[in-house]
């Protein structure tokens, strides 16, 4: 049983839905819920009003990330802003030979599935011809890690010697600094150190793009500072939570600096909100998801979702995911008020490496999981697995098919080892991996966190609980700072 979209995205629950799993009956048993949820996103899409959200301070907050796909005039995504981001696609080409791109959470990890689906994991070590003009890319400010921090420092700082003495220039390097508020303690401790090491160097030319909240009536703390030094803006967009904002400036800007297609992606978006305003759950991919992993969860006690992709550079994907489930729907309190406690738990996978660990727990561990595959139908470049070793039978016997079609048939045998002994599992079919593909994955995961927050009756697009430890961290920072100076 599968829903599968023109495009030829696919989603297959036959072994998530039916006898012995999720029930027609479960489903039926939500149809007044799915009416109410389904109603709830097409006031999001046309007022950008979400029942019972509001902003970290209390006040009410449009929820706006399903506006992002469409180009339009007025929109967080215009003409106009994807003008400058071509512009500064162009800079990058002829005049940056670093990009360092500093943020976390949302503005990390969303950028990491654009850089792994579009770079790859050797990208730095290709030649600048190779990358078609495009600079290096590293990423920093996703911890408060010394060591890594000072390794890339150092790292950069080897590339700038060997610059100016077989090029007889210096190393330009341009930091792109994403921070809504600028008062990220990861994010700016790392940038802070990073930038006065850089600018200490006298091989190394620095400048810095800032992604930051664009209001001017009241500046944040990085808005005054991109102000004050003549920096370079984006925009992080008010009523796009941080989880979702890869389809903003947040994520487009680090598109422009790898040449990624931006446009394309953006329409893949665009196509998968279309499909999911269809109101026949069966024909509605992030309704009929939301659905399913909200009833195996509450009726069948599998609250934990294992997003297990099958490739390298889909593990990225994975992890953007955790954070999308865990923040989005981790709540303690319903839109009533009262304590709930809800919260599937995301579990980072990758196949087939995991099917030598976790796949042991998925197996035969607790009946509380969900194992949701990520495939490639057609692999652009794919590889023939030779017969390199014909004495040796058990190589030989392997020898002949192409690594994509190995991977497929161990995909298709976790699943069905998991389904024979009652392990819930489901599938997501992208065509190939490209930029219009990902965009409707992405946009699809992120509209299905949307409806199972109607289901479950809490807000899925506040995070109360990443507030609590950021106001005790704020008082215990200060207090070693005034032991030190003592």
């Amino acid at each position: 049983m599968s829903l599968k979209l023109k495009s030829g995205f696919e989603f297959d629950y036959g072994n998530l839905y039916g006898e012995g799993k999720v029930t027609d009956a479960d489903l039926k048993s939500y149809e007044t819920d799915l009416k109410k949820a389904h109603e709830a996103m097409k006031v999001m899409r046309e007022k950008g009003f979400i029942r019972g959200h509001l902003s970290k301070d209390g006040e009410p907050e449009k929820v706006l990330f399903s506006q992002t796909p469409y180009v339009e005039e007025g929109n967080i995504n215009s003409p106009a802003s994807l003008a400058r981001l071509k512009k500064l696609q162009d800079h990058v080409k002829a005049d940056v030979d670093v990009v360092v791109s500093l943020g976390i959470g949302g503005s990390y990890l969303g950028n990491k599935v654009l850089f792994d689906v579009q770079c790859g994991a050797f990208w730095n070590t290709l030649p600048k011809e190779e990358r078609k003009g495009f600079p290096r890319v590293y990423f920093s400010g996703n911890n408060i890690d010394p060591r890594a921090t000072g390794d890339l420092i150092q790292h950069i700082k080897a590339l700038s010697k060997i610059s100016c003495s077989h090029e007889k220039k210096k190393l330009r390097v341009l930091l792109l600094l994403i921070s809504k508020s600028g008062g990220t303690l990861d994010t700016m401790s790392g940038f802070m150190v990073i930038y006065d090491a850089l600018k200490k160097f006298e091989n190394v030319e620095v400048e810095v793009v800032a992604v930051t909240d664009p209001g001017e009536e009241k500046p944040t703390l990085l808005k005054k500072l991109a102000m004050e030094k003549g920096w370079e803006q984006f925009a992080v967009p008010d009523g796009v939570g941080g989880r979702f904002t890869v389809f903003t400036e947040v994520g487009l800007t680090l598109a422009a600096c790898i040449g990624f297609d931006i446009q394309a992606f953006l329409d893949g978006a665009k196509d998968m909100d279309k499909a999911c305003q269809n109101d026949d759950i069966w024909q509605n991919p992030a309704m009929l998801n939301a659905a399913l992993k909200f009833a195996a969860s509450e009726r069948h006690g599998r609250d934990i979702e294992v997003m297990m992709p099958y490739g390298d550079y889909l593990k990225s994907v994975s992890e953007w995911y955790i954070q999308l489930l865990a923040e989005s729907l981790g709540k303690q309190f319903n839109k009533e008020g009262k304590e709930v406690c809800y919260g599937r738990t995301p579990c980072v996978a990758v196949g087939t490496t995991d099917m030598h660990s976790q796949t042991q727990a998925h197996q035969q561990g607790k009946l509380n999981k969900v194992v949701q595959f990520i495939r490639i139908k057609d692999w652009e470049d794919d590889l023939v697995i030779p017969n390199a070793f014909p004495e040796a039978k058990k190589l030989a016997d392997i020898a002949g098919v192409t690594m994509s079609e190995a991977l497929e048939v161990a995909r298709q045998s976790n699943a069905d080892a998991l389904a024979s002994n009652k392990r819930y599992n489901a599938c997501f079919t992208l065509p190939t991996l490209n930029a219009y593909h990902l965009g409707e994955l992405l946009y699809m995961l992120a509209m299905s966190i949307a409806y199972e927050g109607e289901l479950a009756d809490v807000d899925a697009f506040d995070q109360p609980g990443v507030e609590s430890y950021k106001r005790i961290m704020g008082p215990k920072l200060q207090a070693l700072k005034e032991a030190k100076g003592k």
